[in-house]
């Protein structure tokens, strides 16, 4: 279903990167103690964002980019997606 998802204007769609199963020690974390990640990858984005005018401003994140955005940011659209505005990231990791 995500696949069918095409963010509108200024929003993005990120998959959430996965984080470390198990700790420097080789302790295990179960999934119900892992919090969710901060840190996606842009599968799609919006247009735009929808300007006074009626024009669009061009999004500064593109698909493809690995982003940072907060702790309550955003709506998940599933367990490993979530829909963010593109003022919702906080930056652009360099690979």
């Amino acid at each position: 279903m995500i696949e069918k998802i095409r963010p509108l204007y200024d929003r993005l769609l990120v998959k959430r990167l996965e984080k470390e199963e198990t700790t420097a020690g080789g302790i295990f974390i179960p999934d119900s103690a892992k919090e969710k990640t901060q840190t996606g990858e842009v599968i799609a984005t919006g247009k735009g964002r929808l300007l006074p005018d009626g024009s669009l401003k061009p999004l500064v994140v593109k698909a493809g980019d690995t982003v940072f955005f907060g702790k309550f940011s955003g709506t998940d659209a599933d367990s490993d997606h979530i829909i963010l505005r593109e003022d919702e990231v906080l930056g652009i990791i360099k690979k």
